[in-house]
Parts: structure tokens; sequence; C-alpha cells
């Protein structure tokens, strides 16, 4: 096949066909061969070790795995390990070397059944030269038996698919330590003359979806530290002070306007599902006809429609008036009604948006341009997109079909158009949106009043302060049925000791019982958790699996295991706990993604119970159910990535003749558009803010170095000797 090669992946159409079960494999299997010769001729050696991730074949979800070796015409067997997908079996398998032409090895997985033919699991080949010059040790993917390749020539249908692949090395977190410590202390400066700190070099050298991505990680990353607010207001300072006419803010894709964006989708899921998502499945469940544009309407589709006579244009107009106005009254009430229910961290971060633009254009004739700035942010970006593409921002499973998504587009032009506060209505191209003009002209003067009392809040996030509690102390959370693990269930097989009870979880507690009416309640206090981690499946032998680890008066810690029915249930789970657990201090840093048993860790097989944990934790939160848990190292690391590649440009900029004359008379005569205009104490301290931002980057860029060469050292088990 051949693919278009970008960049960052692949990009083609591919045509659809046929599946084999047998092709549906997944997993890995580890394996040491030695390749050895004696007086009766060579022998090849294969240590079988384990394997993981393999396909569940039995209805427990589990499979009952063996291994077959086949060289030549031999072939041997593993014994088989019940119910499991991570099977352990530690065998030597030695083949002798039959007369003929060299022969490949393969190695075969297999699900043993009692009752009919096994089922196959995977399978890993190497050819006679790997053998003999690079006998294979480590970890390989299962791969499906090979088959002729079936081309149904489109016949099924045919799926565009576009493959990013990012790979990246994160450091421990102490190593990110001072760049998230300079990016802290740069939105606490005066933005507007800040040229050399993180921030202002990123602004320069980001764009398109580079900018974007960008933005989500640095949000997430101030959101975890407690300084969304204060890191919003230091780009809007920025974007509004570089602005010199105000009907171009924030129109472009600039990183503000992308990191606003982002923090509204972080932020404010819950409250923009509680907006849309009625009238959103309205839409989708009555799926009426509608269309005020006569270049696009289809008379033949109204006839479903009840009109005295023939249907005409002008039937299906105010037809259709009638319908959007009805879709769009419910919306139009519930935002403006909203202002209770809108996220404190929004209000706050429009209302220094406000106070910023109010700043820079307080001339009479710009006064709308401090609600444009807010409403072009809540209504274009994030109110008119969701309506537009509902799957996108989860308020529906499916994308639409072609007549509820025309439908859609209606409601998200109007919406715009409210958004954008009468400007240019009956202007451009679409002027068969006349008839809507009159509700939505009355809808403006509502939403004027709106956005006054939605940055009307007190309050002001602590700069440097911890992270915000996202969760009120005495609201419930969540609650339903999970099945926790009883406490040292020695002896009892994985299946019993897990019991079903009934959770419930707010801002303080923990809680459960056998059953909701259960008025005897275990509970744990929520200021106790020090992390919320998945759990691997061969733990236990179970999905869905997370663990709460917790620490009491003296000091010592405590897990909890609870099961989840799915995915889904999980994440939500992981997301509330997260959040409620937030603001507490001494997070840990590293734990163990697997469970204490047999005198063992089942991640890293220390034998130690307080052996230190083997891997990092996501130690701030989930900020919605749709969203990936915050990882600070992991965000920061993409940070450190983007400024490296603006680091000779950095240098030249500001050191490149740092012993020059500081005066005025040099800077003019270095004509330097960098430091153009530049004060000498300014000059001096945005020289000393770029070096010191150097040196950071060098020491992680060093870090780096040294760490590479031990992953490669760290490979799977060494050759076995003969």
């Amino acid at each position: 096949m051949c693919w278009t090669r970008i960049p960052w992946g692949i990009d083609n159409w591919i045509n659809l066909s046929h599946v084999d079960p047998d092709a549906e494999v997944q997993g890995e299997i580890c394996l040491a061969v030695q390749m050895l010769e004696d007086v009766r001729g060579r022998c090849l050696r294969c240590h079988v070790l384990q394997a993981r991730d393999l396909a569940p074949r039995d209805i427990s979800g589990t499979s009952d795995p063996f291994a077959r070796v086949f060289w030549g015409s031999q072939s041997l067997e593993t014994s088989t390990i019940k119910k499991t997908r991570f099977p352990h079996w530690d065998e030597v398998l030695e083949l002798r070397e039959m007369p003929g032409p060299p022969s490949p090895l393969r190695v075969e997985l297999w699900d043993w059944d009692m009752v009919g033919k096994n089922d196959f699991l995977g399978m890993v080949e190497f050819p006679p030269q790997v053998l003999q010059q690079n006998p294979p040790n480590g970890w390989f993917h299962l791969l499906p038996f090979p088959r002729a390749e079936e081309d149904s020539g489109g016949s099924l249908g045919a799926l565009r698919l576009k493959v990013r692949l990012t790979e990246d090395r994160v450091l421990p977190s102490q190593y990110y330590q001072p760049l998230r410590e300079l990016l802290m202390e740069s939105v606490l400066g005066p933005a507007e003359e800040d040229a050399a700190s993180p921030l202002a070099v990123l602004e320069e050298l980001t764009s398109g979806d580079c900018r974007q991505e960008l933005a989500t990680k640095l949000v997430k990353l101030f959101l975890g530290q407690g300084l969304a607010g204060p890191f919003l207001d230091y780009l809007t300072r920025r974007e509004v002070a570089r602005t010199t006419d105000p009907n171009t803010l924030f129109r472009s894709n600039s990183l503000a306007s992308k990191s606003m964006e982002q923090f509204l989708k972080l932020v404010g899921m819950p409250y923009l599902h509680e907006v849309l998502r009625p009238v959103i499945n309205r839409v989708f469940e009555e799926k009426k006809y509608m269309e005020l544009d006569p270049c696009k309407m289809d008379l033949g589709r109204t006839r479903r429609i009840s009109f005295k006579g023939a249907p005409s244009e002008e039937h299906v107009r105010e037809a259709s008036l009638g319908l959007l106005t009805g879709y769009l009254e419910p919306i139009v009430d519930t935002i403006v009604g909203s202002v209770g229910r809108c996220p404190p961290a929004i209000r706050l971060a429009f209302k220094q948006l406000r106070q910023c633009v109010e700043e820079r254009f307080p001339q009479a004739e710009h006064k709308d341009v401090k609600n444009l700035a807010i409403s072009g942010f809540l209504f274009l970006r994030f109110f008119a997109p969701a309506i537009l593409t509902p799957k996108l921002f989860d308020l529906r499973d499916q994308h639409a079909d072609p007549q509820t998504r025309r439908s859609l587009l209606l409601l998200a032009k109007a919406v715009q158009s409210i958004g954008n506060l009468g400007q240019q209505l009956g202007q451009g191209k679409e002027l068969w949106m006349a008839p809507l003009h009159p509700f939505l002209l009355q809808s403006i003067s509502r939403v004027r009043d709106f956005l006054d009392q939605l940055v009307d809040v007190d309050g002001k996030e602590e700069p440097g302060g911890p992270a915000r509690a996202l969760v009120p102390p005495s609201v419930t959370v969540r609650e339903g049925y999970l099945l926790k693990r009883k406490e040292e269930p020695a002896g009892l097989a994985t299946r019993f000791a897990f019991k079903k009870r009934y959770f419930r979880l707010s801002g303080e507690m923990l809680s459960y019982s056998r059953s909701p009416e259960c008025q005897t309640r275990s509970s744990m206090p929520v200021s106790h958790i020090r992390a919320v981690e998945r759990v691997d499946e061969g733990a236990f032998q179970l999905p869905h699996v997370m663990q709460v680890v917790t620490q009491d008066g003296a000091g010592a810690l405590h897990t909890t295991y609870l099961q989840c029915k799915n995915v889904n249930e999980l994440n939500q789970w992981l997301s509330a706990l997260r959040k409620a657990s937030a603001p507490n201090p001494d997070k840990l840093a590293a734990w163990h993604p697997g469970a204490f048993r047999s005198a063992h860790w089942t991640c890293c097989l220390q034998a130690e119970r307080s052996a230190a944990g083997c891997s990092r934790t996501h130690s701030a939160v989930t900020l919605g159910d749709w969203s990936d848990p915050l990882d600070p190292d992991a965000e920061t690391q993409m940070v450190y990535r983007q400024l490296l590649l603006g680091r000779d440009r950095l240098r030249m900029k500001f050191l490149e003749d740092s012993t020059l004359d500081t005066t005025p008379e040099a800077d003019t005569e270095k004509g330097s558009s960098a430091t153009e205009g530049a004060c000498p104490a300014a000059l001096a301290h945005q020289r000393e803010a770029a070096a010191r931002l150097l040196e950071v980057l060098a020491d992680l860029n060093q870090a780096h170095e040294e760490f590479q060469p031990q992953e490669q050292r760290k490979v799977a088990p060494g050759p076995l000797r003969p």
C-alpha cells in the first residue's frame, strides 16, 4: 500500500476488508534465544519467560495460554497457565537441528480449551539469519497468522486514516522543577515588557496545530499549580498591548486565544453540558426539517409538514422560523440564567479579561469591545462550536445525519450572531437570516446584562497558592456501586476478594456501605488521599481496577483497591477522586501500578511491601471526565521541547554581544530590533532572564543525554549460558 508521508505520521485512504478471527491478536511475549553447538550438533535453546496483555478468549475475560515452539520439523510446548492474560512460564525448551536447509523459529501462543479447538492468541517468527547473527532477546509484539492479502476493491467502503506518532522521554519530576519555577515566575511579572521569559519565547516560536497543543499543556500545567488566572491574564495583557485595532482583538489563533479556548474546554465542560444538552437532544430526536436559505430549500422534503395546499418557500420559511426560535429560546434562557452555575474560575478569568480590555480601549466608541472580548470566547469559541459538532464536546455519542447537521448549523449561526452582539447583523452574504433578526436583537440585550452579571464576582486567585479546591465540601460528587477488595484477603481466590459496596464521594469524605439505605458506613477523609491511580490488569487478573492511597495520622500509607464495571466508569471515578483531592499536600510522586501479592509487587517484583514506587503518579487532577489527567512532568517536557527549538534564536537575540556597552548609544548603534528603545536596566534584565532560561534548558538537555544510555542498558533478561 502506498502511504502519503507527512512529518508527523501517515495519511491515506484504506479499503475495508473482511476480518479473520485469527488475525485479531494483541499483546507481547518475552523470549531469550540461544544457538548452542556441541558434539551432537547444533541446538536451539528458547527461554519462554512470560507474556502480557493477551487477548481474552474465555467467557471469564481471561485465557488459558500456552506456548508452542517450532524449529524445522521439531516442536515443543510449555505448560498451560490457567485463567490469566499475563502468564509467567519461565521455561526453557531445547530443540535439536535436523538435516536440511536452515529453518526459522516460530513461537505460537494458544488458549487451551477443554471442549473444541484451541483459540489462537498470536505468534512471532524469526528467520535463520537473525537466529545466527542476533538471537532474539526481549519483548516482541504478537502477530496474526500470515495470510494472502485480500483487497475488496472498496466494495466494503474505505476509511481515511491519519496517524500521528508522538514519542518522548519524561524525566523524574525533580528535573523539571527549575523550568516550572521559571514559568510560574514569568506570569507574576509585567507582561507587556517581558521579552525573554519562557512564555514570551513560546509566543514567538509556535504556530498552527503546535500552538493549540502547547496551549492545552500550558493551561493544564498552570491549573495544577493554582495559577490559571495569572497565566491567562499574562497572555491577554500581552495580546491587548500589541493590538491597535479593537476589531481584530483575539480574532487570530494566538497563544492567548488558544489558551483561553482550551481553558474553557478543560474547566467548563460540565457547565456546557448543563446549558446545551437538553436542546441538542431535542434536535437529534425530533429531526425536524428547517431551512431559511432559499437556495438550499427542498420543497419535496416538506410534504411531511401539514400545509394547506402545495408547500411554498414562504411556508417553509415560516415553519422553519418557528422551529428555530423554539430551539433558540431555551438556549438563550438557560445561558442568561446560568450565572450562578458558571465555574468561578471562568468568571474570574473573564473579569480580568474585561478589566484589561477596558484599560486599553477606554474610548466611548469602543465601549462594546470589553463585552465582545468575553462573548467572543464564550459564544463564538465555546457554545457555537459545541452546537455545530456536539460529538466532539461529548454532548452526543454519534455524529449528526445531514438533515440534523444542517439544523445544528443554523442554530450555531444564530448563536454566533448573538455572540457578536449585533455587529454586522444584516450585512454580508447571509441576508436570508433576516427573518431571525428580531429574535436575535432581543436576545442580544439580554446577553449584555448576562455578561455584566458574569464578571460581577468577588475573589482573586492567590499567586503561587495551592491548587484551588474544585469540589465543594458538602456536595456529593459521585455515587454508585463498586467492588472493593477486602483488607488482606489471605488465602481467598481473587474473585472472592472483592465485595460489592455502595460508595459516595463528597468534597470531604469517601464513604461506603452495603447498600444506599444502610446506616452503617465506613469512610476515609478526602484530605488523607495521597494518590489515585489505575491498577494493571495483571495484578488481580481483573480489568478496570483503581487504587486509592491514603495516609493516616501516624504517616502510614494504606491502599484501597476498587473495581469498576467498565472503562468509562473507571475514568469518571478517577476524575472525581482527583478533583476532590486536588488541594491535598504531600501527594505521592510515585507508586506501584501493581499489587503486593505472594510476597512481592506484581509490577516490579520487589519483595519489600514498603519499596519505593516504580511508576510516576498523576499528582494533579482530571478537570473533566472527557479529558486526560493532568501530568505536570509530561506537560513541562513538551514545553521544554518547544523551547529547545528557539534556543539559538534566544541566544543570538540577547546574548551574542553581551560584552557590548548597554548604554542607549550602544544599543542604537547595534540596531537590534529586539532591544530597540529598551533602557539599559530593562535590557540587562532581559539578558539576565535569557541567560537563566538557557542555563535551565542546558541542564535539562544534559539530563536527557545522561538518561539515554541508562535506557539502552535496560534490556530484557540477558543471554542464557549453556
